[in-house]
């Protein structure tokens, strides 16, 4: 048996760089192009183009120091930079891009990054929300037009998507990924990549996308950002890396490593994930760039003494550019001029860089992203607006619904808008908003005043408020607990109402980078606002803003219906009121469980049997003896204002070879009276593997439309290919043996049926 592990030798073969080939970034005339260039370079020249800068004090990183702009405009003149970040708008780009091409020696355009995560001018919903539509076709179209926005403002680069898998809603960068779950994360992964790379990355609307974080950030230990990761080679090949792969193979030009260790070795000088997995195995031929600072801080992490050592454990690992640590450009020459680098290193790195340069027609006109009447036309462009009001309501989920009292009559007397939220245009943008401008959001009040017919009074109340003090990406916020002055004009308004809507859940920058949280609950004094409004008033929707799973405890028993809008973008008020107000009828799936209580975390769907699975009498199985061990809304789940019926799924053949496939089909009918879209789900389960597998993995999801009492069958192939794992042989392949295959509208809810690989 052979199982590669992790190892930290500075020792390295070259052996793992692919040839050139004809597809993806590589093609023969480029790489002449790309050999003639680095004949011409000096080493510093070199190293140069693996030191990328930000443009001035960001909020995205720590500040510089005095005299920092002017040294590193004097370097990009001497051609020792290579790319720029938060350098945005055509004019600006143009400016720094002038500095590179006409004060340099060789003329080599600088690359344009910028974290493009969820929109640039226009906002869509944050990535976890964007996820929930189970829609890759939305999200492809979502990263077109930030795409497209971003490119008109002169960014070639966006450090998107964010892949990691996490089944810890405590970690605050959940919001930036697709869930819990690695196949929907490899769909989503894929089609993020396609929406910002376009078919041909030199057109003039399209950026190059980056992959991140390689790898296992999401599984940071206690759900602490930047915290340690260990994990078996097993996890990391069949949990955490497929999404990567999928990025990998829809062609995503970058890479960005993470900040976590993974098993006491820093992600940013790990050669097992970078030189022998990425670029051996995958034969990735674009290149990788550090998070911000994360080679200088592999010193903190105590895998090396200085930043010169950690220059050199970042290069031999196979990290290609140094994201503001300077390590490159203070140290890298002279480590290859003492022969503690290999040359050969280098010349590889600065040719992945070039390459992405020429793909994006960098050398063909350096100032091609940078017009502004162009910036001018694109961002203006109406039909952004529309694509983000159509992708929020997508993508938000009906958790409950008591007694029907969603879909709300738009034509009612009165309706009570209520919460910290209720009338906030910021929060709606979310964390990671590129340039989406502040307060621009349609407020769900807005949204809501927009919908309702021209008799129905909208009164408003805030309640409470959420947080106070400074709110951006530095500050740590300060929430308000004292404050019950607005309670009781919220409960009169509650009190004379016929429907009561209450916004709560989490201020903007709760969540994202820095933004763990030990208390995942309704934080502040919203909670004591929903008791008093409840009591007042049983007809209440509660609409949750969030950027992570919330633990509801008491609102999750008591609210009679409660709607997952996560951080919804610039159209979220109006996407949510064609929910409440039943114009567009909830399809939208968790992308990752709700849990009952923080202390169940980290959890998943896809656990493992145990030895010990129960349930049986007593406590001797693996269980928690004050609640129960499932989450409170699983993975996938997601009510309609109609209903769905299953029937038992069939398999085409109860067993099937190694090259062959088998048919699942099940029938799924609209038991309700309204249209509704059902994500229909394929799971399936190993039972006796080489490795123990998961109870459950999602292989497959359909969105279905029906009508008011129509059927349809629903089918998927299942080939003996969709069934590999990483083995206990170090191999993906599928094993031979008996399987489960189940059918159902969530995680939880299934039927199934049986076959066998032989």
């Amino acid at each position: 048996m052979h199982v590669v592990r992790f190892v930290g030798a500075l020792a390295v073969s070259l052996a793992f760089i692919p040839v050139a080939g004809a597809d993806g970034l590589v093609n023969p005339a480029t790489e002449k192009k790309i050999d003639a260039l680095i004949a011409q370079m000096t080493l510093e020249e070199k190293v140069g183009q693996l030191n990328q800068y930000s443009s001035a004090f960001d909020v995205t990183g720590p500040p510089p120091s005095a005299g920092y702009q002017k040294v590193m405009y004097d370097q990009i003149r001497q051609g020792l930079v290579g790319s720029m970040i938060n350098v945005t708008g055509a004019e600006a780009t143009r400016q720094m891009q002038r500095l590179a091409v006409e004060g340099s020696r060789l003329r080599i355009p600088l690359i344009f990054g910028l974290d493009v995560i969820h929109g640039y001018r226009t906002a869509f919903p944050i990535p976890l929300g964007e996820a929930a539509s189970f829609d890759p076709g939305a999200i492809e179209q979502s990263a077109r037009i930030a795409a497209t926005e971003a490119a008109a403002a002169g960014v070639h680069w966006t450090f998107a998507p964010m892949v990691d898998i996490a089944w810890d809603a405590r970690w605050g960068r959940i919001m930036e990924g697709a869930g819990e779950d690695p196949f929907l994360g490899a769909q989503v992964a894929a089609a993020r990549v396609r929406g910002f790379q376009g078919r041909d990355l030199a057109a003039l609307d399209t950026i190059a996308a980056c992959a991140k974080h390689y790898a296992a950030y999401g599984f940071a230990q206690g759900g602490r950002d930047y915290n340690a990761v260990d994990m078996s080679e097993e996890t990391l090949r069949n949990v955490v890396l497929p999404p990567f792969k999928a990025a990998a193979e829809a062609g995503a030009a970058t890479f960005m490593n993470s900040f976590n260790e993974i098993a006491g070795i820093p992600s940013t000088g790990n050669a097992h994930l970078q030189r022998d997995i990425l670029k051996g195995e995958w034969g990735f031929q674009g290149f990788v760039v550090s998070d911000w600072g994360s080679i200088g801080e592999m010193v903190p992490h105590g895998f090396v003494e200085n930043l010169e050592q950690a220059a050199q454990r970042a290069i031999v690992a196979g990290s290609d550019m140094d994201m503001e640590s300077r390590a490159y450009v203070l140290h890298l020459a002279a480590l290859v001029k003492a022969g503690k680098v290999d040359a050969k290193l280098v010349d590889d790195a600065v040719r992945r860089v070039l390459r992405v340069k020429f793909a994006l027609g960098l050398f063909d006109d350096p100032y091609r992203y940078s017009d502004a009447a162009r910036e001018t036309q694109v961002l203006a462009d109406p039909s952004h607006a529309v694509a983000a009001r159509d992708v929020a309501r997508k993508s938000i989920v009906l958790l409950k619904n008591e007694g029907g009292l969603l879909p709300l009559d738009k034509s009612a007397k009165t309706i009570a808008v209520i919460g910290p939220l209720a009338a906030d245009k910021d929060s709606p943008l979310g964390n990671w908003r590129a340039h989406a401008e502040s307060n621009s959001a349609v407020s769900l009040l807005e949204g809501v005043k927009a919908a309702v017919s021209s008799g129905t009074s909208v009164v408003y109340a805030e309640g409470v408020r959420l947080s106070t003090g400074a709110r951006n990406f530095g500050a740590r916020l300060t929430l308000d607990t004292t404050d019950r002055s607005g309670i009781p004009a919220a409960v009169e308004a509650a009190r004379a109402a016929d429907a009561v809507v209450v916004a709560v859940g989490e201020d903007a920058f709760q969540s994202g980078e820095g933004r763990s949280q030990a208390d995942i609950g309704l934080k502040g004094l919203q909670e004591e606002l929903l008791r008093a409004v409840i009591a007042a008033n049983k007809r209440v929707v509660v609409v949750l803003m969030s950027g992570r799973p919330l633990v509801l405890g008491w609102t999750g028993e008591n609210a009679p219906a409660i709607l997952e809008a996560w951080f919804g973008g610039s159209q979220a008020g109006h996407a949510v009121a064609d929910v409440l107000f039943g114009e567009y009828n909830p399809s939208g799936k968790l992308p990752v469980g709700f849990p009952r209580h923080v202390g169940q975390l980290p959890m998943t769907y896809a656990h493992k049997s145990t030895g010990r699975p129960g349930p049986e009498p007593g406590v001797t199985w693996s269980s928690y003896n004050d609640m129960p061990n499932d989450p409170l809304y699983p993975f996938g789940y997601g009510l309609s204002y109609t209903t769905f019926s299953y029937s038992e799924p069939k398999v085409s053949a109860l067993e099937i070879g190694r090259d062959g496939s088998l048919r699942v089909s099940a029938t799924v009918t609209n038991t309700g009276k309204r249209a509704g879209t059902e994500v229909v789900q394929l799971y399936v389960r190993d039972l006796v593997g080489s490795l123990t597998r998961p109870v459950k993995e999602l292989k497959g999801f359909q969105k279905v439309a029906l009508a008011p009492g129509e059927s349809r069958e629903v089918a998927f192939t299942l080939a003996a290919k969709d069934l590999a794992f990483y083995t206990a042989s170090g191999r993906w392949e599928a094993e031979p043996g008996a399987f489960k295959v189940f059918v159902g509208g969530n995680s939880r809810d299934v039927r199934e049926a049986g076959f066998s690989l032989r």
